[in-house]
Formats: C-alpha cells, structure tokens, sequence
C-alpha cells in the first residue's frame, strides 16, 4: 500500500473517533448524504428515565458503529479484492451515516457518546485487519455476520426503546434495512460461513461492547 493509503486511512480514523461524525460525511463525499430518518417525527414527552434510557441506547449503537467503521478500515486494508475493498468502502460510507443519526439522536437526547470510543476503535481496527489477512471469502464471511450481529442487536434495542419514541425509532429501522443489505451483498460476493466457535467469541465481544458502553 503506498503512502497516500496510509495517510487518507489515517485521517478517516481520527475523523471517526474525534471529530463530529457530520465532518466525516462532508469530508468522505463519496454519494449525497441521505437525511436522518424520523427527523420529521415530533419529539416524544417521556419521563428523565427514560430518556435516559433511550439515550443509552443510541449511544450503544453509535459506539457499534465506530466498530463497524473500524472493521471495514481494517478489513479493507489488508483485502486483496478490488471488488471486495469497494464493497467495504460503500459500507463504510453507509456506516458514516449511521454514526452521524446516532450522534445527532444522542444529542436530542440530552446524552454523550461513549468514552471509550477511542479503545473500542483500536481493537475493531485490529480485528478487521486480521480478518482481511485470512483472504477475501473469509473476509467476506466476517462482513456478512457481523451485519446479521448487528441487525439481530438493532431488532432487541428496537423493542427495549420507549414506545413512543418515534424518533430513535425511524433511525434504527434504516439502519437495520441498511446492514440486511451489507450481509447480502457480502454473500453475493462470495463470503464463507464462520465456524460456530468464531461467531460465539464475536457474539461475546460484542455482549460486553454492549454493558459497558451502555453506562459509559
């Protein structure tokens, strides 16, 4: 990979962690950016614990996105695919528009986004990057169930929000749509099955992502 990569990768990384996710979309043009779904929805009256609640979980979800940017850096560093580098990169531009509805939710919201952001960057990065490495059907294989993970995810948090939470609601629903469409994309490619063991260690990692992020 010559050095331009390296920098442009570089400067994405910092750009997720650090910065508004809205500098990303500005900065990353690849498409026009589509609007927060829901934003015409009225804001819900609901009590400080549960909004409170909501909070905490959008924030769940805006640090699974991080995640998920990181993965796809990662995975497309290492992936020796150009078909394969150009789907993870759509993905990951998709993903930026999930972390900015996140952000933008969590706001609303009154909440903050987790402090362990940064952590959680660095070891997806890591893993994405080693999953890159195995070859691209095992690459592919990675994408296609961590997006079956993550929709499974967004199907719990969308029955645990408040009810009349419309909102949050209408944001997490495209996101599910939009990871339904990652995993099929990735099989259409090509992507391998994981082996039971790797899809419960991801599952674990996911479960604790998930109770500390949700207080911190």
């Amino acid at each position: 990979m010559n050095i331009d990569r390296w920098i442009i990768e570089f400067d994405r990384a910092l750009r997720t962690v650090a910065l508004p996710a809205a500098a990303g979309l500005r900065h990353f043009p690849q498409r026009p950016a589509r609007p927060t779904p829901g934003r015409d929805c009225p804001e819900a009256e609901m009590s400080e614990t549960e909004r409170r609640h909501a909070a905490a979980l959008m924030r769940i979800n805006h640090t699974g996105e991080i995640c998920a940017q990181a993965l796809y850096q990662g995975q497309s560093l290492t992936s020796r695919q150009a078909t394969v580098q150009d789907t993870l990169r759509q993905a990951a531009d998709e993903e930026t528009e999930h972390l900015a509805w996140t952000e933008e939710r969590i706001a609303e919201l009154g909440g903050r986004k987790s402090l362990l952001n940064p952590l959680w960057y660095a070891g997806a990065l890591a893993m994405g990057a080693f999953a890159g490495r195995l070859g691209d059907s095992w690459n592919l294989g990675f994408l296609a169930e961590t997006e079956r993970q993550v929709e499974t995810h967004l199907a719990g948090h969308l029955e645990h929000l408040p009810q009349e939470d419309r909102k949050s609601r209408a944001v997490l629903k495209q996101m599910k749509e939009d990871e339904i469409q990652h995993a099929q994309t990735a099989v259409q490619l090509g992507a391998r099955p994981l082996p039971v063991f790797v899809k419960k260690t991801m599952k674990l990692a996911a479960r604790f992502m998930v109770r500390t992020t949700y207080y911190l």
